[in-house]
């Protein structure tokens, strides 16, 4: 594990990082999801596409990575735009993202973008969950705000004040334009089940890219813990097809 110092914003963030096979010129960068670590992307995919130097990033306030005050998607590609400028690998790199990680690498704007169970296509709230955040609304207005935790989500509950803020920034944030503008090419890897972020959001992402391929595998929101070789050759012949154009 390596720690990268990044001045953003009058704030210091320490990023941690780990890269795989160094020695390779081609740089692919793995970036979890939200409540995740880059321990779990490395898990997955270490033993996998040995052509390519893997860099395992902490987003901040995850895993060994810090986060001093509330943030937005933008500011996380932002930090992780200067991350990548220090450590020498802003230009000709590959993004692979799950989840939330999938919506800062969208924003980074690679050359070749693997979105992996994406986040950024709005999915509707049940009914049973916008109640409660009326009643929590209402219960605030009142001054019992200090009931947040039997309210808040699962992915939120354990979370400090400031990644709180950061989640209720960034859960609902609706990217169509941005996956619609992206110009490079995009393979999407998508679990068949997977509820967090539905199949059709995929589909609607696939559309909008101009450049973009979907793959589908059995599986649910974590397919890819099972199925990492099958992402890597989905991956690897998406490279291939792209260095022959």
């Amino acid at each position: 594990m390596a720690i990268k110092s990044i001045q953003y914003k009058h704030q210091t963030f320490q990023i941690s990082y780990d890269v795989v096979n160094p020695e390779k010129s081609k740089a692919l960068i793995f970036l979890h999801g939200w409540g995740s670590n880059k321990e779990l992307m490395k898990q997955s995919f270490e033993k996998t596409m040995d052509e390519f130097c893997h860099v395992y990033i902490d987003l901040p306030g995850f895993g060994n990575s810090t986060c001093s005050r509330p943030l937005v998607t933008e500011d996380y590609a932002n930090i992780l735009e200067l991350f990548l400028a220090q450590i020498n690998a802003n230009q000709d790199h590959m993004i692979l993202g799950h989840s939330f990680g999938g919506k800062v690498g969208l924003l980074l704007n690679p050359q070749i973008l693997i979105l992996v169970g994406s986040a950024g296509i709005p999915v509707p709230k049940p009914f049973k969950i916008k109640a409660k955040i009326v009643l929590f609304k209402m219960l605030k207005f009142v001054g019992l705000a200090k009931l947040r935790s039997m309210f808040v989500a699962e992915d939120a509950k354990q979370l400090s004040e400031i990644m709180y803020q950061t989640f209720k920034n960034v859960v609902n944030e609706d990217l169509t334009t941005d996956f619609k503008e992206y110009s490079g090419k995009a393979l999407l890897c998508w679990g068949k089940d997977d509820t967090a972020t539905p199949l059709y959001t995929a589909e609607k992402m696939t559309e909008l890219i101009a450049d973009s391929r979907l793959a589908v595998f059995e599986g649910d929101h974590y397919f890819f813990m099972q199925q990492a070789e099958a992402v890597a050759k989905e991956v690897e012949t998406t490279v291939l097809q792209t260095l022959q154009h």
